[in-house]
């Protein structure tokens, strides 16, 4: 960026509704900080769209100069693709439109809004689609790496109720994807991430959830864990599309319902989500009752908007991370042995082992219907390290590889490919499996200069 004329800056300006900043400019560092505090990178220049035309012209001036391009939805990819060192940052937080229509049943999203924001306006009319489990996640980046949650078991992942979608190509067309308009570039965008261009318009199909749902927190001593999770397992297969129950191996935060002498402890934490008739919850539920005896409950009906914000005191923004993860199809005994050791040597208090459920609807549709093609699997685990001190970089990402390493022979081989680090590149085709070589050829046709490459990035053949 040193080169770059501070007259071609000017120029870019002069085009932009929205803003353009410079490093020492107001606002150029806090759009440039992410959820990932261990991420601190600076972009030659950030283009704050404040709508389509701002994003055609920043694709078209990164390309112009050859300038690495980044891409910003909500900031909380793992990896910080978001932001790039000294090229041009595009900035979607300000396009926060999301409009619903509740005869229709479809939201229309654009890509600087959060899980929270959409939940806002969609629960206004007791909707809602499949997204993820906290509030500050951005959906673009979640749905373009496949995205799941708590209503996946029954409705499938984000990009199998993605019906059509807005998107700023390499050449800064705005082509609208839909299954009569260029379907292979929808297909694409459902789980290939932002390595075909920027989306500026999500079309969602929606569906009635809420505004109350059953669920809550069953809280175990760790000593119960092994049985009680091999009984989960063992469940899975039994439970109805409407439950859905993840399981958190960590230490205890000081809730209100655990005792005293439990926080700080390690435990496992069942997190239940049943979005049926409220009143059926208390008995679609109790079957976590037969997984073991409790140190702490707290199960009844709350707001689906208040269910989905629980875990993001755990999940805030501004603590360095780093993740591994694996799929499974099954908890077989040799992982939950590699678990407990890890738990037994949490390098700090915030670090934690997440079994993230599956199955249901997610596991119904073919593989090759959509980019994200993990339809076996049942879980996705994350070992996720968390932690404030720049001094705990080394032990914390070491504590995570050695149980990433202990549990891979368990797993399915496959890949959430919005869990992977900046460092997993060669795990990119692992997280696409047979779908990859036609994701090369959508590739190859909308991007063939790789121009959106600061992703897991997907080569197109000329490459």
């Amino acid at each position: 960026m040193a080169e770059l004329a501070s007259s071609a800056i000017e120029t870019l300006k002069g085009a932009i509704r929205g803003q353009v900043l410079q490093s020492g400019e107001p606002g150029y560092d806090e759009a440039r900080r992410i959820w990932n505090a261990a991420i601190d990178r600076r972009p030659g220049v950030i283009v704050r769209c404040a709508g389509v035309a701002d994003v055609r012209e920043a694709v078209r001036f990164a390309r112009e100069h050859d300038l690495l391009l980044a891409v910003r939805g909500g900031g909380h990819n793992i990896a910080g693709s978001a932001v790039c060192v000294g090229g041009l940052m595009i900035d979607l937080t300000p396009m926060k439109s999301v409009r619903i229509d509740p005869v229709g049943l479809r939201a229309y999203v654009e890509p600087g809004v959060t899980l929270g924001e959409f939940d806002h306006e969609a629960q206004a009319f007791g909707l809602a689609t499949p997204l993820g489990i906290n509030s500050t996640t951005g959906v673009a980046g979640l749905t373009l790496g496949g995205g799941f949650g708590w209503l996946s078991r029954k409705y499938g992942m984000s990009v199998d109720n993605l019906v059509a979608a807005d998107i700023v190509t390499a050449d800064g067309a705005l082509v609208h994807a839909h299954a009569q308009n260029e379907p292979d570039l929808l297909w694409a965008i459902r789980g290939g991430g932002g390595n075909f261009g920027v989306v500026t318009m999500f079309e969602f199909a929606l569906h009635q959830v809420g505004p109350q749902i059953y669920g809550g927190l069953f809280v175990l001593p760790l000593e119960q864990a092994p049985d009680a999770l091999r009984k989960y397992d063992a469940a899975i297969d039994a439970m109805p599309d409407e439950l859905s129950i993840w399981a958190v191996m960590r230490l205890a935060p000081p809730l209100p319902f655990l005792p005293v002498d439990m926080h700080g402890k390690p435990v496992l934490v069942f997190a239940l989500c049943y979005t049926g008739p409220v009143e059926e919850g208390e008995r679609a539920t109790n079957i976590v009752r037969e997984f073991g005896a409790p140190c702490g409950t707290h199960l009844g009906p709350m707001p689906y908007t208040a269910w989905q914000k629980t875990f993001d005191p755990l999940l805030a923004p501004g603590c360095r991370n780093y993740w591994k993860s694996h799929n499974f199809s099954e908890l077989p005994q040799g992982l939950l042995d590699a678990a407990m050791d890890a738990i037994a040597r949490l390098p700090t208090g915030q670090c934690e082992i997440f079994f993230g459920q599956l199955g249901g609807a997610t596991c119904r549709v073919p593989r090759d219907a959509t980019a994200y093609c993990s339809r076996d699997a049942k879980y996705v685990m994350n070992v996720h390290a968390r932690w404030d001190d720049p001094n705990d970089d080394t032990r914390c990402t070491e504590w995570a590889r050695a149980f990433f390493a202990a549990s891979a022979p368990f797993a399915l081989g496959s890949v959430y490919v919005n869990f992977l680090t900046q460092e997993e590149g060669a795990r990119v085709g692992a997280a696409y499996g047979p779908n990859y070589e036609r994701l090369v050829a959508v590739k190859s046709r909308f991007d063939p200069g790789n121009v959106f490459r600061h992703n897991q990035n997907i080569k197109p053949s000329a490459a």
